[in-house]
């Protein structure tokens, strides 16, 4: 397949690391991409080597009459800019990941009478998904259930999984070896939004574990740059081994080396972890967009791949008592491994490129 394929994506990583994934898998079967954003996923231009870029405006409601005005504004000017762009580049489908910035565009690219592919990548339907879902052809899904999605819509679903990165795919190979003696590697990952309660609360709680316990520590910590020192300062007291960085380049790596891994349950890193099959305690963010941080943390509770916390009942005493619990019985551990790993889907991106390579009929 020689032909075009228009991606549209929200800036943020949850909807552009997909979008990533999908444009590389593409590009490697030679199809040419286009990807059309908002001003914030310009950031991943670098990224995605080949991709023409298109940028657009796209309103995000909220609160409030004149705001809501505002982003309907946006959102028909953006409609009118993805028009234009869609019939320059005459594609042979679209495919949306969500976010506000992918609605002008698809729904200009239903309107055209394209083949349309959504992509959902949390366990709960988001706002944007859900206006465009009626209007497109094919729903693909990181999830057997996705909230949201009603039974008579359920001849458009193709549960594909969620798309991660070559590096995270590249370590699913790695066995999990449980911590029975010797040390015990943590991983803690919070992402950029409400991490706080992350620094404040883990630091603290592995301070009361008891002193055999902390003496096998070795703790990786990613945390907001303004939480850093003091993050650092609070290991540092207490005699816990800790790396504290703002950033980890090289995160799959280390998830690989993990033990355990402390994140928040966004679509990305719960999809990271089930692919490289790693135990987890999820800490959903309360105000993720329709809590659907929950929806995916509870999916994979229920699962036995990972523990989940909500943030109400995230306390220090909390956490070092559910720790203490599972570095004492590793079995549950490895148990948790296994049952992430089963879930995992490494060939996500080989499975979306080709329900949207068959919705633009260039299967044979």
């Amino acid at each position: 397949m020689s032909a075009l394929i228009v991606l549209a994506a929200g800036g943020t990583g949850g909807h552009m690391f997909p979008a990533e994934a999908l444009a590389g898998e593409l590009v490697g079967r030679g199809v040419k991409v286009a990807l059309v954003t908002d001003k914030r996923g310009q950031a991943f231009d670098t990224r995605l080597p080949g991709v023409a870029l298109h940028r657009i405006r796209a309103g995000r409601p909220s609160a409030g009459i004149a705001s809501r005005v505002l982003a309907v504004c946006e959102i028909a000017l953006g409609l009118l800019a993805a028009r234009r762009i869609l019939r320059t580049l005459a594609p042979a489908a679209a495919v949306g990941f969500g976010g506000y910035p992918s609605v002008p565009t698809m729904m200009a690219a239903a309107r055209l009478g394209l083949p349309t592919v959504i992509h959902e990548q949390n366990a709960r339907l988001g706002r944007a998904n859900r206006w465009l879902t009626p209007r497109v052809k094919r729903i693909a899904t990181s999830f057997v259930q996705v909230d949201g999605l009603a039974q008579t819509e359920r001849a458009r679903i193709v549960e594909t999984g969620n798309p991660v990165r070559p590096a995270v795919v590249a370590e699913r190979g790695r066995p999990y070896a449980p911590p029975v003696t010797g040390p015990i590697n943590l991983l803690i990952i919070g992402g950029s939004q409400g991490a706080r309660i992350l620094s404040a609360v883990i630091p603290a709680g592995l301070t009361l574990l008891p002193a055999a316990l902390k003496a096998r520590l070795t703790v990786a910590q990613q945390t907001r740059p303004e939480d850093a020192d003091a993050v650092r300062r609070a290991y540092e007291t207490s005699g816990i081994r800790a790396e504290i960085a703002t950033f980890f380049a090289d995160v799959p790596v280390r998830m690989a080396h993990a033990h355990l891994v402390i994140s928040r349950a966004g679509a990305s890193s719960v999809a990271e972890l089930c692919v490289v099959g790693r135990p987890a305690i999820l800490v959903p963010y309360r105000h993720a967009a329709d809590d659907h941080q929950t929806a995916n943390a509870e999916a994979l509770g229920a699962a036995g791949a990972a523990w989940v916390m909500s943030e109400q009942s995230f306390t220090p005493l909390a956490l070092a008592q559910r720790l203490e619990t599972l570095f004492a019985q590793p079995d549950l551990l490895a148990a948790a491994a296994s049952s992430a790993q089963r879930h995992g889907q490494p060939d996500a991106a080989r499975r979306l490129a080709d329900l949207v390579i068959a919705t633009a009929g260039g299967a044979r």
